[in-house]
């Protein structure tokens, strides 16, 4: 009976499969991955829906401050912890944060190894924005304003999503 009478497009998901899709589910577009007071995501959901982007977003928050935060600005759906980050780094096509999720213990800790390792191997294109907190330079990036940088993340966002659905 479980998931007989639910639609294809509702995903439903073992765990313990790590996000694998299996028959009948379908793999998340854009997850939205944050931390802290949730900042970096909910201003990346917000220019996206500013440039008109109505598809699904996923918003997972390291904490519920983070994930509410994302939710407020216009995610579709919210998930909070470690297992909800590694388990939707899976299944997703594009992973959008800072730059610090792929970076053990960043973010005051609250981006475990496991979490940082499965936002790192997953298959989605990552478009991850630098931050000054997180105590790394990236080599050839001129500095720029925090709201330039989101733009210029929503806009490659925008593009990779465009790219995939063409």
């Amino acid at each position: 009976m479980a998931g007989t009478d639910v639609p294809a497009a509702v995903c439903t998901f073992d765990v313990r499969r790590r996000g694998v899709p299996q028959k009948g589910e379908t793999k998340l577009k854009l997850v939205v991955i944050d931390g802290q007071g949730g900042g970096f995501g909910r201003a990346i959901i917000e220019a996206l829906r500013a440039k008109g982007y109505t598809g699904e977003v996923l918003a997972v928050g390291t904490n519920t401050l983070a994930t509410s935060a994302m939710l407020k600005a216009g995610a579709s759906a919210g998930a909070t912890g470690e297992n909800a980050a590694a388990v939707n780094a899976a299944r997703a096509q594009v992973i959008a944060g800072p730059l610090g999720l792929v970076m053990a213990n960043s973010m005051l800790g609250e981006c475990t190894p496991a979490m940082a390792a499965a936002i790192a191997q997953s298959p989605a294109v990552k478009v991850l924005v630098p931050a000054a907190k997180c105590g790394v330079q990236v080599a050839g990036l001129a500095p720029k304003p925090l709201g330039e940088l989101i733009d210029d993340a929503a806009q490659k966002i925008l593009a990779l999503l465009e790219q995939q659905d063409g």
